[in-house]
């Protein structure tokens, strides 16, 4: 048996919570309908859950890393009303030159896979055996890159750009995080 365990990588904007431009408030932040109990069922059925997310608001200068890490709290107190605690947190506050999803223009940005190597490594996870949900193509680059399982698309989040979404064929496109658990559930009950 593996000491690597799976995991599931998830978005935070558009993916666990309502997408606006920046949230640099904690009030700002509101959890999108079933994420509580959708990661839940992920962690009961052995699948450690952390959160991966570009955050260039830190590094555009419309927040601190003092505001991101309320920010964080508030989505831990939030999921910790359910009886839910996230696994890990990592974030990247470099601020891109170009609105091109599929640049990579730092190794811990989207669409690298850097934030999900750094993961990997320091929780032991088994990158064969995990998924990536996210709602942009970077999301779904990125968890291509780092050689997951499989990348889940949701709706939830920005407009889905079907020209754009050939560049990363195959993915597998779902309704939001609820489903997203159920097509990764029905596939690994438990792990």
């Amino acid at each position: 048996m593996s000491q690597l365990r799976p995991a599931v990588f998830l978005d935070r904007d558009g993916t666990l919570n309502v997408e606006r431009s920046y949230i640099t408030r904690p009030e700002d932040l509101v959890l999108l309908p079933g994420v509580a109990a959708a990661v839940s069922r992920l962690q009961r059925a052995g699948f450690v859950c952390v959160v991966v997310t570009n955050q260039a608001g830190v590094g555009r200068g419309l927040m601190t890393h003092a505001d991101l890490d309320r920010v964080h709290a508030e989505l831990a107190r939030q999921l910790a009303h359910d009886s839910v605690t996230l696994d890990g947190i990592y974030f990247c506050t470099f601020a891109p030159s170009t609105n091109d999803q599929a640049a990579v223009e730092h190794p811990e940005r989207k669409p690298a896979p850097g934030m999900l190597l750094r993961a990997a490594c320091e929780l032991h996870l088994d990158l064969t055996r995990s998924w990536m949900i996210g709602d942009t193509l970077r999301d779904i680059l990125a968890g291509q890159g780092a050689g997951c399982r499989e990348c889940i698309l949701v709706r939830t989040g920005h407009a889905i750009e079907e020209e754009e979404f050939h560049r990363a064929s195959p993915f597998i496109l779902l309704d939001d995080l609820s489903a997203a658990v159920d097509w990764i559930l029905a596939k690994h009950p438990q792990v």
